[in-house]
């Protein structure tokens, strides 16, 4: 019963709501008449509240309450302390403010104008400490961001860092394998950096919430449900049934908008006040919620004279703001991924995430791996000029391949990176010759591949609803933010039914009715989600055989024999779970890191105005191995969007600071590429090479392109001008200078 479902280019289940402007997002969704907040910000970057002065603004028109973080660890204590890896951060700064922008104090008024206007009458008393703005600085010590590391219950390896005093560093990770390699070579060194950055999804952070009797609902715009739903429940100390979280279509996320963000802050006023409450956010607010880790790599790589790499090393500093939010897992498992996806004799790999007294960092597209491939690509690269042999040629003697034992000690599966060089190499010509100059301008040409590994261990719950009349609805976790899932999840449940396009509806994510699902991230979902769907299908599939079905066509008198009855429902349900082995303590191996591998690689032709220092992309080639692709449409437009947020990150995109203030937290001054940017020519090509336990064969795409973008432009530029780039983005500014040196 397979039918022509997998494979197919489904239009989205959503494009026509969406361009009609029919699609309701979360700030849309009918909810009861509630009060708006709005919050007042530390002007500080790092001080002990010595008072706070509530009267002019309690005294405005419009004005219900106005509440301070006193008020509310008064009333929960420490549970007011919420984190997915550090319990650290409060939703309204408690004794403390930890960076420029920090909540200080929420009024609670008639309407966000009044709110804003009350918020902008706080006043507080300061006693400033010394901050830390770097994380070399916050490394060496001196000032200390938080005063105690203090573990939540997420993650239970981290619970042998309580207590621990007297360091910025919250996580370390070390990972050493091979053997020393023999003296000789060439070694190519360097200390490459990227900024922090910002998401900048259309959609702003929302959150409403209120009570309804003894239970708390809350509506926000979050990738991560059913971990809001749990953080609710321990802040406020209530069993999970007594707490509901509703979201809706995100209008694009990247990162921004999982773990705790408005979510707290809302509940807690709701529950504790007993009032109904919104928190929208400005765009300039948006930019102090998350933004992603700014990272220093000092690094090494030997090749030996016929290109083999011998040796790696890499010091990986990622900075993770004034609280810690997921940075142990990025700085883990991103950190691993600094020797790249390549054989090599020895590895020595060092990565820390550190506190500095900046807004605070968390997961945003690609999880880390980005800011460490910049490093190894450029290495790599720069190790081919070296010793002479062709940039694409270095790699492909050196990429792993199929049951190639990573550098991390998990064997490489369905992840072919030659496949993906060569892919991008041909789509742009790389053999044949062009003109390199033209007056001012120079032209080059660059490659980069990446590596990346999926979130592991993971759950993932589905349950399918199949009607008397053929039609079904799916109940998932996952949170479609224009990736697309809501339709490769129908499509996968449509195959092994044999159902056509449209026959299921999945249902909008909501605690009270869709299943448990660990996380909308790190492209995981069409591989877990995907397989839990899959197996909830098989069941129905089966349930349907012993009914007497024998073609999909008839369901109908199938379940109208059964049942007696129209309008009837059949029920399936179905987990998946993936698990892996924790790090070698000695040398931060592990058999079964991931349950799968990314593997994608990126290719641009480019010139350089010489006079300006602009970049101009001619032609840009992204290539992922996705095992199979579920709906190659939509994996095109996953690879096209994150090849163009690759190109902003290396070109445009930085959060400029000014003592812990960022100076360019607005979409004037905040630069992205726009329309006159884009490439003369993208081309996304889709590489299968199907996992063994994938549904259908297929894996995740949405981070694949953006991994290696970067430095694929920055080797460009190099080949262009032989000016090797270490820090990110190339402005034209930077470019300017290193053409002077």
């Amino acid at each position: 019963m397979s039918g022509p479902a997998v494979g197919a280019r489904w239009a989205r289940v959503d494009g026509r709501a969406k361009v009609r402007g029919e699609l309701r997002y979360a700030a849309e969704v009918p909810a009861p008449p509630c009060l708006s907040v709005a919050v007042h910000r530390s002007t500080r970057p790092h001080a002990r509240i010595a008072g706070i002065d509530t009267g002019a603004a309690r005294a405005l028109d419009g004005v219900v309450a106005v509440i301070t973080g006193a008020d509310l660890y008064a009333l929960v204590g420490d549970r007011l302390f919420t984190g997915p890896a550090f319990a650290d951060q409060p939703c309204l700064a408690v004794d403390k403010v930890r960076y420029v922008g920090e909540p200080v104090a929420a009024v609670v008024a008639s309407s966000i104008a009044d709110a804003r206007a009350a918020a902008a009458l706080v006043t507080v008393e300061y006693e400033d400490l010394e901050p830390v703005h770097d994380v070399d600085a916050a490394i060496a010590g001196g000032s200390y961001v938080h005063d105690e590391l203090r573990p939540s219950a997420v993650f239970g390896d981290l619970a042998h860092l309580s207590g621990r005093r007297g360091t910025n560093v919250n996580y370390e990770y070390r990972l050493r394998s091979g053997t020393p390699a023999p003296a000789g070579g060439s070694t190519v060194d360097g200390d490459f950096s990227c900024p922090p950055t910002h998401h900048v999804p259309m959609e702003l952070p929302y959150a409403a919430a209120w009570c309804e009797g003894d239970r708390l609902e809350v509506l926000a715009t979050t990738q991560t449900p059913s971990y809001v739903r749990q953080s609710l429940a321990d802040l406020l100390g209530l069993p999970l049934h007594r707490v509901r979280v509703r979201t809706a279509p995100l209008g694009g996320s990247f990162g921004a908008k999982m773990y705790d963000r408005l979510e707290p802050l809302a509940a807690v006023l709701a529950w504790t006040q007993r009032l109904a409450v919104r928190v929208p956010v400005t765009r300039e607010e948006a930019f102090l919620l998350t933004t992603r880790h700014g990272c220093r790599v000092t690094g090494s790589m030997t090749a030996d004279a016929d290109g083999n790499l011998l040796d790696a090393t890499a010091d990986v500093r990622y900075d993770t703001g004034a609280y810690a939010d997921i940075g142990p897992r990025i700085t883990a498992k991103s950190g691993m991924m600094a020797p790249g996806p390549y054989r090599i004799g020895r590895v020595d790999v060092r990565s820390r995430c550190v506190y500095t007294n900046k807004p605070s960092a968390g997961p945003f597209r690609g999880f880390g791996v980005p800011q460490v491939t910049w490093f190894h690509e450029s290495t790599v690269d720069e190790l081919a000029y070296r010793t002479g042999i062709d940039p694409a040629e270095f790699r492909r003697r050196n990429l792993l391949r199929e049951g190639d034992l990573s550098p991390s000690g998990t064997p490489m599966h369905s992840a072919d990176f030659v496949g993906c060089l060569d892919a991008v190499t041909g789509a742009i010509g790389w053999d044949t010759p062009f003109t390199r100059v033209d007056g001012r301008f120079l032209r080059g040409r660059g490659v980069a591949v990446g590596v990346k590994a999926v979130l592991t261990p993971t759950i993932a719950n589905a349950t399918l609803q199949l009607n008397q009349d053929g039609t079904g609805t799916l109940l998932i976790g996952t949170v479609d933010m224009g990736q697309g899932s809501d339709t490769i999840m129908a499509q996968i449940a449509c195959e092994v039914l044999g159902l056509g396009a449209g026959a299921i509806r999945v249902v909008g994510t909501d605690t009270d009715v869709t299943p448990y699902d660990t996380i909308t991230a790190g492209s995981r979902s069409t591989y877990h989600t995907g397989n839990a769907v899959r197996l909830a299908a098989e069941r129905m599939r089966d349930k349907l055989i012993k009914l007497g079905m024998q073609d999909p066509a008839d369901i109908p008198d199938v379940l109208q024999r059964h049942f007696g009855a129209r309008g009837t429902t059949l029920t399936t349900e179905a987990s998946f779970t993936t698990s892996w082995q924790p790090y070698d303590p000695e040398t931060g191996t592990s058999p079964k890191v991931t349950e799968h591998w990314f593997a994608g690689a990126a290719a641009a032709q480019l010139t350089v105005d010489t006079a300006t220092g602009r970049v101009h992309v001619e032609h840009l080639a992204v290539a992922g191995d996705v095992g199979r692709a579920i709906n190659p449409t939509l994996v095109e437009q996953q690879l096209v969007g994150g090849a163009l947020m690759g190109l902003g990150h290396a070109l445009f995109d930085r959060l400029v600071f000014d003592e812990g203030r960022i100076v360019n937290g607005n979409l004037l001054d905040y630069q992205l590429p726009s329309v006159l940017d884009m490439p003369d020519r993208l081309t996304p090509v889709i590489v299968e090479n199907p996992h063994r336990d994938g549904p259908f064969g297929a894996k995740g795409v949405g981070e694949t392109a953006v991994i290696p973008l970067a430095p694929a432009i920055s080797n460009a530029v190099r080949d262009a001008t032989g000016v090797r780039f270490t820090e990110l983005p190339l402005t034209p500014e930077r470019i300017l200078e290193g053409l002077a040196r």
